[in-house]
């Protein structure tokens, strides 16, 4: 079973406490770690991670006996080291001692070409390499719908951020390929099969039930969520949506019908089905969530 944990967001260091010892604070001791963030742009919290989110994140790696903490990313709304210094990302880096690594400035040598089984890609893609080598992969990612063909951004939809658009001594847009394309949301779930991750927090005090991924209606799901599973993560990200309604692409047919969840699945990137998540509330408000959308994945997954 792909167990995933709720808990309440109103204290999101207490809350991500309890996410990480729960999930496995273990796993984290004298590694390494790459902390993959949602900085698609500059816009504020649920467009992009919270800054609590990531202190609380980072801090309970340490907390964990991580080793090095390394944040990686690329923007595709504006320019990265832009993103991340209006987003105060430069700043925290700098007081809580972890690197900020801006990933379209990385030469030739800090890609890995990657080229699944069946791919939907004309010729793969090129991820960057501190994820495939670090020891630990962290992911926190926000939730929201997606109308530039994505239907939805959890943390399959975050991997794009860790994909080249463009490497050096090549001229092709791995972006606009992505965008262009009509088997776009498999080509998503296709990066999520380049690498591993460890833990993946999903912060839902707040989100977009529609437009997205840097505006839309809010609503204040007000809960975190834990798992090392992605597609567990994102079905129960979708059942959330639901819950509260959501855009047509995201409400029509089963949960793992979805494109973006299916294609995961196939390629075994985490769940095959809804009967294999466990939601696991960690207090009051996550017991609560936990059995409301545990009946729609199990009436509609």
């Amino acid at each position: 079973m792909s167990r995933v944990f709720l808990c309440a967001a109103g204290d999101r260091g207490g809350g991500i406490r309890k996410l990480f010892r729960e999930a496995g604070s273990n796993l984290f001791i004298d590694k390494r770690v790459a902390v993959k963030a949602n900085y698609n742009s500059a816009d504020p919290f649920p467009a992009s991670t919270h800054t609590d989110t990531l202190r609380s994140v980072v801090e309970e790696l340490k907390s964990s006996g991580a080793g090095e903490i390394v944040l990686a990313e690329r923007s595709g709304m504006g320019e990265t080291r832009m993103v991340l210094e209006e987003r105060g990302v430069v700043t925290l880096g700098r007081e809580l001692g972890f690197e900020t690594i801006i990933l379209d400035e990385l030469p030739a040598e800090g890609w890995v070409y990657a080229d699944p089984p069946g791919s939907h890609w004309k010729s793969g893609f090129w991820v960057a390499k501190i994820f495939t080598e670090t020891g630990c992969v962290v992911q926190t990612c926000c939730l929201k719908t997606h109308r530039f063909g994505g239907h939805f951004t959890m943390s399959l939809k975050n991997s794009v951020g860790l994909v080249a658009k463009t490497v050096p001594y090549s001229a092709h847009n791995y972006m606009r390929e992505l965008h262009s394309s009509p088997d776009q949301r498999k080509m998503i779930a296709e990066i999520n099969a380049a690498y591993n991750v460890d833990l993946v927090i999903m912060d839902t005090a707040y989100a977009f039930r529609n437009g997205g991924p840097e505006s839309g209606d809010l609503i204040q799901p007000g809960i975190l969520l834990a798992s090392k599973d992605r597609v567990a993560t994102d079905a129960t990200g979708i059942a959330l949506l639901r819950s509260y309604g959501s855009t047509k692409e995201v409400m029509q047919g089963r949960i793992f019908d979805l494109e973006q969840i299916a294609r995961a699945a196939e390629l075994g990137v985490g769940a095959a089905s809804a009967d294999e998540i466990e939601l696991v509330g960690l207090d009051s408000e996550g017991e609560q969530m936990a059995a409301a959308l545990d009946r729609i994945l199990r009436r509609e997954g």
